[in-house]
């Protein structure tokens, strides 16, 4: 009788609870599982290395699970595919969010390349999210625990990226992991999630950008012209933002707290107004650039869904009112608050993830004209 031999599949593991339980799971459906640590920072400003340490959890999950380990430094891809990029848009004056690029360039890029080269015939990773083959292809479905659900981060995934892909915590909620995980007697069962930038880690993030970028210092002014305070640098700041801004128990305010409401880039100037609603803060529509499509092709326009413009926002209702091959106008039911440039405006239709673009402009709600490039 010929026995089918079982697929081989190479799990992204960074040491955290996710991916170990993601191997575990593959391991206990009869997959043929290796696991792949990833390298990609090496420029720690105090010479600790917390990707020593992670690799060994990898290390220690791998002999528990009896599964083989393979560690690879991908450390100068990170840097010219997502980190340049990611100084550039600090030095424009907009917010990235390298989590995603992270995804789109290393994860489901550089590391899914190395692993289909090295006779995987699927990778797999601990994220949230929920892949369906239907007749017309793969979609990108929400997972099911939605307090979870990390589709914002995968929204750059395309075909060939799904059709290799497994994301085995699909239909968990995080705190049946982390029993599976203890259950398993995994040694990281308990280990706190990662929070900080992609890969790099918990930095303290005025000191980690200084030292990439030269900040320059600039005044803090009104809407109307008013000067209330001193920036360390506009790129420290993001619209929106109460915290930091050092000017909180002025004589003169009327109580409330003060927000950042805009970017006056060419006079090196940070714009700020009082109160959580002030009208500066919200937006009627954006456009978006650098688009890509989980179908592989955009929607007609006009095309009635929802959106996110940040990872913990609930979906908006909005019409995608114009569609270009790398551009896209979305107009939002409600107005919509900070609205920030360089971040991503991801689409989607229930539970599916459409796709998405990054967030190039907004028209403001109160006067109707473009505000921040």
């Amino acid at each position: 009788m010929h026995t089918q031999t079982p697929q081989h599949v190479i799990v992204g593991m960074s040491g955290g609870v996710d991916s170990s339980v993601c191997a575990l799971l593959l391991k206990e459906q009869g997959f043929n599982v290796s696991g792949l640590f990833m390298k990609n920072w090496e420029d720690y400003p105090d010479g600790h290395c917390p990707a020593v340490e992670d690799a060994q959890d990898v290390m220690d999950v791998c002999d528990v699970i009896g599964i083989e380990m393979d560690g690879i430094n991908f450390a100068q891809e990170y840097w010219e595919r997502v980190f340049a990029y990611f100084l550039e848009e600090y030095k424009a004056g907009r917010t990235p969010n390298p989590d995603i690029l992270c995804n789109k360039e290393i994860k489901f890029k550089a590391f899914l390349d190395y692993a289909l080269a090295h006779g995987a015939d699927k990778i797999a990773t601990g994220h949230y999210a929920k892949i369906e083959k239907r007749d017309d292809g793969f979609h990108l479905m929400k997972a099911a625990d939605h307090n979870k659900d990390q589709t914002y981060f995968l929204y750059t995934l395309g075909q060939k990226q799904l059709a290799k892909t497994l994301f085995p915590l699909a239909d968990l909620p995080k705190p049946e992991v982390r029993r599976l995980a203890e259950e398993a007697q995994l040694p990281n069962h308990a280990k706190k999630d990662s929070t900080g930038i992609c890969f790099i880690g918990e930095f303290k993030f005025k000191e980690f950008l200084n030292r990439y970028l030269p900040a320059q210092q600039g005044e803090m002014r009104t809407p109307e012209g008013e000067l209330v305070g001193q920036h360390d640098g506009l790129m420290f700041y993001t619209l929106g933002q109460r915290q930091g801004l050092g000017i909180g128990g002025r004589q003169d305010s009327n109580g409330q707290p003060w927000f950042v409401v805009g970017k006056d880039l060419e006079h090196n100037t940070l714009i700020v107004a009082q109160g959580h609603d002030h009208p500066l803060l919200f937006s009627d529509a954006l456009s978006a650039t650098k688009l890509d499509w989980v179908a592989g092709t955009p929607p007609s326009a006009p095309y009635r869904c929802q959106a996110k413009t940040r990872y913990r926002q609930p979906d908006q209702a909005c019409t995608i009112t114009e569609i270009g091959a790398d551009h896209c106008k979305v107009t939002f039911d409600e107005p919509q608050r900070a609205v920030t440039p360089g971040q991503s405006v991801v689409f989607y239709q229930g539970d599916e993830c459409l796709g998405g673009g990054i967030i190039e402009r907004t028209v403001a709600h109160s006067t109707n004209h473009q505000t921040q490039d």
